[in-house]
This record gives C-alpha cells, sequence and structure tokens, in this order.
C-alpha cells in the first residue's frame, strides 16, 4: 500500500481527477446501468474517458505552456469573457453543490447501513443516526480544508482512491461478463426505455465533470509543475483516463454479471450490494461498501474547494485555499450538502439526478477549452490536430447527451 501510494502521489493532479470523476455518483449510476442495460452503456463509459483523459491533457498543458489558469483565460481571451466565466462559475458551481449532495447522502447511508448490520437496534433510529453521521463526516472533511495545504489534500485522497480501484476491480476478478456482451456494449446505440436518457445524462456528467479540467491547472500550480514537466503532465493525463475507465467499467461489468436479468431493482443503498454478492458470498456487502465508502470520501474534498477555486482561478489565477472567501464558501457548501439527510430523500435516487446537472455545464467548458488550445501566439505545442479533432468530437458528444437528458426531464 505504501508503493502504492507514493506511486500516485507522484502523479498527483490525476487523483484529484479521479476525485472529481468517480464518486458515488459513479458507483449509483455505474451499478443502475449494468443492472437495467448490462454492458449495454459501456460505449457512453468509452467515450466518456476518452474524451475526459483528452480534456485533462489539454487543460494542464495549456496552464504549462502559457502559465494561465482556466478560468483567468476565458475571462481574459474570449469573446464576452466576463460574461462566460461567470456563467461557467455558476452552471458548474450549482452541479458539484448537487453532487456534493447526492454524495453525502449516500456515505452516511453506507456508513448507517454498516452499523445496522452490527447493532439491529440503530433501525428504528434510521433519520438520526444518518443526520449525525453525514455531519460528522462533512465536520471533519471542513476541518481539514481549514488547514489548507495541498500536500494534505492530495495523501486523503490517494488513500481513499487506492482503496476504491482495490475493492471494485478485486470483484471483477469473480464476476465478469461474457466478452460478446462487452464488445456489443462498445457499439453506440441509446436503449428505448423510460429514463435511459436521465442516466445517460448522469453517465457522463459524472465521467465528463467540467470541473476536473477547470481545476485541472490550479492543481498543477499547487502541485508545482513546470514547462520541464510536460511529459509527466501528458503521463499524468493518460493514467487518469486509464485509471477512470478501469474502475468504473470494473463496477458496471461485476452489475451486469450478477444482476443483469435477474429483475433486480435497486431502491436503496443495501439494494446495490446484490451487485456482489453471487461474486464474493459474505463478503459482498463489506466490500462493496468499502469501495462505495471510498469512492464518496474521495470526493468530498474536491465537490467542496469547487466554488472558491473557481472564484480564486477568474480573479487571479492562483490556487486560493487559504482565504477567508475559501472558509467561508466550503463552510457554506458542507451546510448544503446536508440536504439529503435533513430533508430524508432517497439517496440512490437523489444521486442519480444530481448528477445529470453536471452535464449541461459541459458544452460550454469545452467549446471554451477548444477556443484557448487554438488561441495564436501562446507558445502551444504543434500538431494539435489530434486533439481538436477529439474535442469538437467531445462538444458534439455533449450537446447530443444534454439534450436526451433534458427531453427525459421534460417528458
Amino acid at each position: 500500500m505504501k508503493k502504492l501510494l507514493s506511486f500516485l502521489l507522484a502523479f498527483g493532479p490525476g487523483i484529484f481527477a479521479i476525485g472529481y470523476t468517480i464518486g458515488t455518483g459513479s458507483v449509483t449510476s455505474m451499478i443502475v446501468a449494468g443492472n437495467s442495460f448490462g454492458m449495454g452503456l459501456l460505449w457512453v463509459l468509452f467515450f466518456s474517458c476518452l474524451f475526459s483523459g483528452v480534456l485533462i491533457y489539454v487543460s494542464g498543458s495549456y496552464y504549462l505552456a502559457t502559465g494561465e489558469t482556466a478560468l483567468f483565460a476565458v475571462r481574459r481571451h474570449l469573446p464576452w469573457g466576463k460574461f462566460l466565466a461567470i456563467a461557467i462559475i455558476v452552471a458548474v458551481g450549482i452541479g458539484q453543490w448537487n453532487s456534493l449532495i447526492g454524495i453525502l447522502g449516500i456515505t452516511s447511508n453506507v456508513v448507517y447501513e454498516i452499523l445496522a448490520l452490527n447493532f439491529p437496534g440503530l433501525q428504528g433510529s434510521k433519520y438520526w443516526v444518518v443526520l449525525g453521521l453525514a455531519i460528522l463526516i462533512i465536520g471533519i472533511f471542513y476541518l481539514l480544508l481549514l488547514k489548507g495545504k495541498y500536500s494534505i489534500f492530495e495523501k486523503v485522497l490517494a488513500l481513499f482512491v487506492s482503496l476504491m480501484g482495490l475493492s471494485f476491480v478485486f470483484t471483477l476478478l469473480f464476476v465478469f461478463p461474457q466478452p460478446a456482451e462487452v464488445v456489443a456494449g462498445l457499439i453506440p446505440k441509446i436503449p428505448d426505455v423510460p429514463g435511459a436518457g436521465i442516466l445517460i445524462a448522469a453517465f457522463v456528467g459524472t465521467t465528463m465533470a467540467a470541473a476536473t479540467f477547470l481545476s485541472r491547472p490550479l492543481f498543477i500550480q499547487g502541485k508545482g509543475w513546470t514547462q520541464a514537466d510536460f511529459r509527466t503532465q501528458r503521463n499524468d493525463s493518460i493514467i487518469a483516463g486509464l485509471l477512470i475507465f478501469t474502475i468504473s467499467g470494473a463496477i458496471m461489468a461485476v452489475a451486469s454479471g450478477s444482476l443483469y436479468g435477474s429483475g433486480t431493482e435497486i431502491n436503496n443503498v443495501l439494494d446495490m450490494s446484490g451487485a456482489l454478492e453471487p461474486s464474493v458470498g459474505k463478503f459482498a456487502v463489506s466490500v462493496f461498501f468499502a469501495g462505495t465508502l471510498s469512492a464518496g470520501l474521495s470526493s468530498i474534498f474536491p465537490c467542496l474547494m469547487i466554488v472558491p477555486l473557481m472564484l480564486g482561478d477568474y480573479s487571479a489565477g492562483k490556487l486560493d485555499v487559504n482565504s477567508a472567501r475559501f472558509k467561508v464558501i466550503t463552510g457554506v457548501a458542507s451546510v448544503v450538502a446536508l440536504s439529503v439527510p435533513v430533508f430524508g430523500f432517497n439517496p440512490v435516487q437523489g444521486q442519480i439526478f444530481t448528477q445529470v446537472f453536471n452535464v449541461f455545464a459541459l458544452p460550454l467548458v469545452i467549446a471554451s477549452l477548444l477556443y484557448l488550445w487554438n488561441r495564436k501566439g501562446a507558445g502551444l505545442p504543434a500538431g494539435r490536430w489530434l486533439t481538436n479533432g477529439v474535442m469538437a468530437a467531445a462538444f458534439i458528444f455533449s450537446l447530443i447527451i444534454s439534450w436526451n437528458g433534458l427531453a427525459d426531464i421534460f417528458g
């Protein structure tokens, strides 16, 4: 584990990319998708991870070449830059705070289910226990944020990402869908059933998180990388994309191999552990909860930080983790995060619904990065035709997914 953490810390900013991308939203969406459609939505995951990896690379490379962070550059160089940057901050901020609400709801319910298995007397006090756990979890993370050190955030995320990846990939050794199903799942098609558009939008919203690309230059800045680290930055982007696809694909594959076609409905947190039961028997709940809990905890830090980070980016192009503004806004986010436990919403449905909102800011962010990546006189790498093609495809892809999500919501 020590060697694994050392390896992950060598590619520091990629840890935050995984933290933003794979949370309880990914776990919930992948389990529900595998249960409902088998491997039929693997193509969505593949393209999302491909586009995400390229966009991570582009935003990081732009910073190393120009010294400008994403929103600072949008405000400075794009037509109507100030308006666009503010619109991005509002859209991404709402999406990430929505995600935070769902993440804390799932995480506190996961801890409750673990406690209830060992202490059955808690069953009658679920609301208050879940609320107390949610307050405890968000309180601990807020106190850690007050320390204001990038290295602390990085080490905590590295630990949770390691536990999450090991938990889910381990289960794939026992349950795996048929190879023919995997190949068929790479053929693009949208299932003609109610709710498929919303689930796909949630899929893309959690896998192609706009916050990942916007915050990338800031975390590279915190890591202290310079133009001499172009190759390291590129490798970090590739590894982040591959890990996102591997871990998310493992979750979907396990759910597909265990649940698809069984008629099982996933209505609460404990139902999702059924995806692992055929593979590891009585240890299913423990393994699933360990992975889900790690996924949730690894996403709380980035989601709490995103709004003050974007404001610091917009105003000065700097990583801001020490100011009074950072502490106040993350405190407000911590209170907002308690919405699911306070109002007693269904955490599974709440998590999927909150992930949908992330996809709507995506086209604007991709278009902005595409403009910056082709800005003349910026000293950017030559031969950008391949990245331009992938980014253009990502933009079209995000528009189609957003439209389908809206059609399902209003339909």
